[in-house]
């Protein structure tokens, strides 16, 4: 057995001197010859001739109004780091949606930081930002974030031109951030540990800016609502290529219909904007069934609950529920004929003026009203809907505003979302459903396994409401006519 001296030698000699790299990597060290080779005979990349981009000038709008609920404070909106799959993989990286809102930036390891002006009038505005690595040293070539792994970044002076904001090193971000700390400064948490210790804060304050974050993107501008057009009109193109491949499905699984509408947000936008529900037969009673690897089966329903994401981060949310065969039973015609009619209570009840409730209101009173029709709910159908007893049935509630985020504007002041009343310019979903669970013995076997959800993406407008994803078609009878232009004789033996 060596001594303790040997084996300390022994962890010496097999200490990787290559920066950031793995332990059992094959390359341990790097020689002096290859540092120097590595660092010379590289063009210049620098891109000197950029515009501002299409969403920079909305940014700052942005920033002023954020600007003017906090005079006299410093603020830190981080845009997050990346975070771990396995070892030393990690998720696609997704910055936070506040600060693509204030930035239009997607950078990870950044910062936005708004100043305030010594003279009390306003603020300044800076990203900090990860540099590009330099060419004087090993870093651009060496550990899994390097640039020759990960792809080029952008440089400060690159972004100052896209972004219109003046840029510096992240890296210097907490010892100067920490320099002045008698500036009163709210910081965004749980995004960025290090900022979050350069900074005194207190909860309550940071919690306060979130709100604020979330509150400024209730209503959109006229450019975020044609992102929010583009991500709906590909949506509407990846559920017809569902349609179309629904044969394969069938033959294959769930998975086939997740993979076939994921390859349609990866070719027209940045990604979907969350994860797909591809819930065919029993799996359409689980609200957010998100495995995706069970049988479809012709006589059953496919409930498709998904959205492209484009490359401005702006998502849609649609779901249809759809015959997987391409006609309805007579039960399940009656189950989404109800559901299609309380969708319609609600999207009549959006309208500028109206209580932000009105629509949940309008669609749960509806399907109170069927459920003791059915003779599923016992009692007036008003003292039902008072007691929410359809929720056995309905379970969520019937929408939720929509933007950067697939349920947007979360953190948002509830006097100003759940409390408060639409404004031209929001944008949320209809979504009602009935979900009948395989095991609920109260209602008749036949119901069992039967789960119904209906959702659309819709805009307030000055005089009422646009169906941005009317491209689907939603009463039971347009869905079977649809379905059957796309699918030709793929299922001709239904």
């Amino acid at each position: 057995m060596a001594n303790s001296k040997d084996s300390k030698a022994s962890e010496a000699s097999t200490t990787p001197k290559v920066p950031n790299s793995r332990k059992n990597g094959l390359y341990p060290e790097i020689s002096d010859e290859l540092s120097a080779l590595m660092r010379t005979g590289w063009a210049d990349t620098e891109q000197r001739d950029l515009r501002p981009a299409e969403q920079t000038p909305h940014a700052a709008r942005r920033r002023a109004a954020l600007s003017a609920l906090f005079p006299g404070e410093r603020l830190v909106i981080p845009s997050g780091k990346l975070k771990t799959r396995s070892n030393d993989s990690h998720y696609p990286f997704r910055p936070y949606s506040a600060y693509v809102h204030m930035t239009g930036d997607q950078a990870r390891d950044c910062a936005l930081v708004l100043e305030p002006r010594a003279a009390g009038d306003g603020h300044d505005a800076y990203l900090y930002q990860l540099p590009r690595d330099s060419r004087e040293s090993d870093e651009f070539w060496t550990g899994m974030t390097a640039e020759l792994w990960m792809g080029r970044r952008r440089s400060l002076a690159e972004s100052e031109l896209l972004l219109g904001l003046p840029c510096r090193d992240v890296r210097d971000a907490p010892a100067e951030l920490a320099a002045s700390p008698d500036v009163p400064t709210r910081v965004v948490r749980g995004h960025d540990p290090a900022l979050e210790a350069a900074v005194t804060t207190d909860e309550q304050r940071d919690a306060e800016l979130d709100e604020a974050l979330s509150g400024l993107r209730l209503i959109k501008d006229d450019w975020e609502i044609g992102e929010l057009r583009k991500a709906v009109d590909s949506t509407v193109r990846g559920f017809t290529d569902v349609v179309r491949e629904l044969a394969t499905a069938v033959a294959t699984s769930e998975r086939w219909i997740e993979g076939t509408f994921f390859r349609r947000a990866r070719l027209e936008g940045n990604h979907i904007g969350y994860g797909s529900i591809c819930a065919a037969g029993e799996h359409a009673t689980i609200m957010h069934w998100e495995q995706n690897d069970g049988p479809v089966r012709p006589g059953e329903l496919l409930l498709l609950d998904a959205g492209v994401e484009t490359h401005s981060l702006y998502t849609a949310d649609v779901t249809r529920t759809l015959p997987v065969d391409g006609t309805f039973t007579p039960l399940q015609r009656k189950i989404y004929d109800a559901v299609f009619e309380a969708q319609e209570a609600g999207i009549a009840a959006v309208k500028p003026g109206a209580a932000y409730r009105d629509f949940h209101d309008a669609a749960q009173r509806h399907l109170a009203r069927k459920l003791v029709e059915w003779g599923l709910l016992g009692g007036d159908p008003e003292r039902v809907f008072e007691l929410a007893l359809q929720r056995r049935f309905t379970m969520a509630g019937t929408g939720h505003m929509l933007g950067l985020d697939v349920h947007d504007c979360a953190q948002a002041r509830t006097e100003e979302y759940v409390g408060g009343v639409l404004e031209a310019g929001m944008v949320l979903t209809v979504e009602p459903g009935l979900y009948f669970q395989p095991d609920d013995l109260t209602v008749p076997e036949e119901y069992r396994g039967i789960g119904v959800r209906i959702e659309d993406d819709i805009l307030v407008t000055a005089d009422g409401n646009e169906n941005l994803s009317a491209g689907l078609p939603r009463g039971s009878a347009a869905v079977e006519a649809w379905m059957s232009g796309l699918m030709g004789g793929l299922m001709s033996g239904r």
